[in-house]
């Protein structure tokens, strides 16, 4: 079965839009696991204009279940984790000022980088994973550097899904063979949603676990937060 790990930053954009602690960000991620999720995800960016550099240390305290923290590799980001240690560190490129992530790592330019970013984490057992395109290329420099897992971006199949297009889903399954034959685990994350998840993870071999935020949340004005992570762990099975 493959995991589902929940990405709060919306709780957290809700939250700060009004100021106090309405919604309470660490209950919701209580619940969220209560209602069987086995992941919690959060992506702390510097300006913390949703989850703020205090809710990683907080939330650490009360996650009971794997802890994943997305995030650019700056110091300031680096310091974060190495302090929390949570159950896994997703290395994002994203720019300062971005408003989300929109592009993989390109492992052969900054494969050394990567290495160093990678190997000092590893040395303070918090697992690594690398967000990557679906390009055999870039997963087979994503092992050169080191890391756990790789995260595949999954936008591009998602807009094509949406068309009716199924074949965009072959350079998935090509870079989760490729990943795997490298002893690479496959996480996916950032597009799936309850329309195109099924399919995704039927297509794609060895998925170990998808981190959904956006599209989670959304779907949970209309279905409820406990209805949609049931119906996300049904099409999981």
């Amino acid at each position: 079965m493959t995991k589902l790990s929940v990405n709060i930053n919306k709780i957290a954009t809700l939250r700060n839009a009004r100021g106090g602690n309405v919604p309470d960000l660490l209950k919701v991620a209580t619940d969220i696991e209560a209602f069987g999720a086995q992941g919690i995800t959060i992506h702390p960016r510097p300006d913390e204009r949703h989850i703020r550099y205090q809710d990683a240390r907080d939330l650490k305290k009360i996650v009971k279940t794997e802890f994943n923290i997305e995030g650019n590799p700056i110091p300031e980001f680096m310091d974060l984790v190495l302090e929390i240690r949570p159950t896994q560190v997703t290395l994002v490129p994203d720019a300062i000022g971005a408003i989300t992530s929109n592009a993989g790592w390109d492992t052969i330019v900054h494969r050394n980088f990567l290495k160093e970013v990678i190997s000092e984490f590893q040395r303070n057992n918090i697992r690594t994973s690398i967000f990557v395109d679906p390009d055999t290329k870039m997963v087979e420099g994503a092992a050169k550097t080191g890391t756990d897992r790789i995260e595949l971006y999954t936008e591009s199949y998602a807009k094509a899904f949406e068309k009716g297009y199924l074949k965009e889903v072959n350079p998935f399954v090509e870079a989760a063979k490729v990943a795997h034959q490298l002893g690479l685990g496959i996480n996916a994350g950032h597009d799936l949603s309850l329309d195109n998840i099924k399919y995704f993870k039927e297509q794609v071999p060895n998925l170990l676990e998808v981190s959904i935020g956006h599209a989670l949340i959304c779907e949970s004005l209309y279905f409820g937060l406990e209805n949609v992570i049931k119906m996300y762990l049904n099409r999981l099975l």
